[in-house]
Parts: C-alpha cells; sequence; structure tokens
C-alpha cells in the first residue's frame, strides 16, 4: 500500500525558513507527479507546487519566489522549501501523489488529480 509520511512542520517567526518533507512508501516519485497542497480553515485545499516525473515544476502565482519544490529520487523524498515566511504562509499542508484513483488528470496544481495523500503538518508563522 501507498504511504506518504509528511515531516518538517511547526512553529516559526516571520521571515524564517522551512521545509518540509515527504517521504513515500510503496510508490515510486518518479514514476508520477508530486506536489504540495495547503488549506486554512474555511477554504479549499490549493496546490502550492508540484514536480512531475521528468522534474519539470508548477509552482502557484501566489507564491512563485519564496517556495522551492525539490525531490531526492534516490530516497524516495520531495521537498518543500519555504523562505521569507509570513503569517500568510500559515496552513496545514499536505503532499500528494498522482494519479488519482479514476486515472482522470485535471492539472498540475488541481487537488483532483491526485489519489494519495499524506497526514498533513501545520506550519504557523507568527509575526
Amino acid at each position: 500500500s501507498v504511504h506518504l509520511v509528511e515531516s518538517g512542520g511547526g512553529s516559526a517567526q516571520a521571515g524564517w525558513s522551512v521545509r518540509l518533507s515527504c517521504t513515500a512508501s510503496g510508490y515510486t516519485i518518479t514514476n508520477y507527479c508530486m506536489g504540495w497542497f495547503r488549506q486554512t480553515p474555511g477554504k479549499e485545499r490549493e496546490g502550492v507546487a508540484t514536480m512531475n516525473f521528468d522534474h519539470s515544476t508548477d509552482y502557484a502565482d501566489s507564491v512563485e519566489g519564496r517556495i522551492t519544490i525539490a525531490q531526492d529520487d534516490y530516497n524516495n523524498t520531495q521537498y518543500l522549501q519555504m523562505d521569507s515566511l509570513t503569517p500568510d504562509h500559515t496552513a496545514v499542508y499536505y503532499c500528494a501523489g498522482g494519479p488519482n484513483r479514476v486515472g482522470n488528470w485535471y492539472g498540475f496544481l488541481d487537488r483532483r488529480s491526485y489519489g494519495y495523500w499524506g497526514q498533513g503538518s501545520q506550519v504557523t508563522v507568527n509575526s
């Protein structure tokens, strides 16, 4: 079975950096698109950054320049590096692996494209 296990969340001060990790088991990340989404209370889960099997990347317009997605193929782990944090970064961050259960594709930053999810990591940025 597929498991995506996240680590690295927590509290941070504005201006700090945080790196989230997502390690996959039962799933080879080089074969699929994986990415990161985030959710705040009362809002839908939104795409932040994704990396395809060819290492091409997509970023949400709102985060480009402050967030970097990277991948360690050998260790089957994907990372989300967030720099110059602001309180707007406060959210639960989820790593996600494609495809979805029926094979439909809605776009790299659309949560409906992904069928496997990590447990979620809370990131809280204090001003």
